[in-house]
């Protein structure tokens, strides 16, 4: 029997939560009625969207009615930025960051490309912060949406959504944040504390629900044009036969996440902390990357110098059934370094032996006695057969 995997790649996707699985299984076998159907036996697919409907209103801390089914984070991104270019009164302008994940950056270029926005990128530091002061600067009365992640995927930072926000609405702008690695791990509260954000986008495959189901929030009247049109579905909102089995996979999974939110910013943080101690102990030339101090609790961006990602990633698989990345599960395959690590401006011999370790509630103590017994060796013997040698 082969050794059981340990999974520290969890910001590229979770593992479908046993409660999840079975408040799906219903609807993919005795309930498989379209809910939009008049009869009766449609009833309990429509219901479970209702309910679904509710339960991640409340992990958000907003209206059921301000929650849009999508089937995905980048589906929720896409709605949310083309629709500020088609409401926002000729406004041309999207303020974001050179750190958003691909489904932004990419959404932006096609925007400046073929509906003529102009795209403003505000900068990060060493840590991959930003300057609220240039965000300021940037903000103008042409500024149609900004749209900055609520946390990276990459190296796990936490920015200032709160204060963004307000100075979008300040302009009279719209504000959107692509908030699928926030979701879950940390606290988040539409109707308080971020009052001022008109859009927020989420997929459910970060937080234990399946893959192929996300949400874009939309506070009440928020301009807005549906991206995918079509039928009747989602108040006209989202058009599309709506993915029952999925949906209700993704309103247990919100329950549990409000749930575990504590034990992930303990526990999980605990674990994540003490890997990380551990390896920088005993590799020498490691350096943690990111702002340590407003990061997600489960995330760790590490970097050995003088070494390939890619080939520690194969030895940890080779050794001990680790799964971990070396960024953005979106651009793994791409022999171009991170483009976050890049606009950090991180050393060439750092940046090509960057690991990600992302952690979940199902990891333990084993797992990260594990990964500290078999890394260190890996590093070490890497470097030694390493052309690129040392200062």
């Amino acid at each position: 029997m082969s050794d059981p995997i340990i999974y520290l790649d969890n910001n590229a996707t979770t593992r479908v939560a046993p409660e999840v699985f079975q408040a799906m299984a219903p609807f993919l076998t005795e309930e498989y009625a379209n809910p939009s159907s008049v009869y009766p036996f449609a009833g309990p697919a429509a219901s479970a969207i209702d309910t679904a409907r509710q339960q991640m209103a409340s992990l958000l801390g907003c209206q059921s009615e301000e929650v849009i089914f999508t089937s995905c984070g980048s589906e929720s991104d896409n709605a949310a930025l083309r629709s500020a270019i088609k409401t926002q009164n000729g406004r041309r302008n999207i303020v974001t960051t050179c750190v958003e994940h691909p489904a932004i950056l990419n959404t932006c270029r096609d925007l400046a490309e073929y509906a003529g926005a102009h795209i403003d990128y505000l900068s990060v530091d060493s840590h991959g912060r930003i300057d609220l002061d240039e965000a300021k600067a940037l903000i103008t009365e042409d500024t149609a949406l900004v749209s900055i992640m609520f946390a990276n995927n990459e190296i796990g930072n936490i920015y200032p959504i709160r204060e963004l926000s307000q100075m979008a609405h300040a302009k009279g702008a719209l504000f959107h944040t692509d908030a699928v690695q926030a979701i879950g791990k940390i606290p988040v509260d539409l109707t308080n504390d971020l009052k001022d954000v008109d859009f927020l986008s989420l997929s459910g495959h970060k937080f234990h629900a399946p893959k192929g189901i996300g949400v874009l929030y939309r506070r009440n009247f928020a301009p807005f044009t549906a991206y995918l049109t079509g039928g009747h579905q989602e108040k006209m909102q989202r058009a599309g036969t709506e993915n029952v089995a999925s949906i209700a996979g993704l309103g247990v999974a919100a329950e549990l996440a409000a749930k575990h939110i504590q034990e992930e910013n303990t526990r999980v943080k605990a674990l994540r902390d003490r890997l990380q101690e551990g390896l920088l102990a005993t590799c020498p030339d490691a350096m943690v990357n990111g702002d340590i101090e407003h990061r997600l609790p489960n995330t760790l961006n590490i970097c050995f110098k003088y070494i390939e990602g890619e080939s520690i990633l194969l030895r940890l698989w080779d050794r001990a059934r680790v799964c971990a990345s070396s960024g953005s599960a979106c651009t793994t395959g791409s022999l171009e370094p991170s483009h976050v690590l890049r606009a950090m401006g991180l050393d060439y011999k750092a940046l090509h032996g960057t690991v990600r370790l992302s952690l979940s509630r199902y990891n333990t103590d084993k797992d990260v006695d594990t990964v500290l017994e078999v890394l260190p060796p890996i590093i070490r013997n890497l470097r030694d057969l390493s052309p690129f040698g040392r200062d």
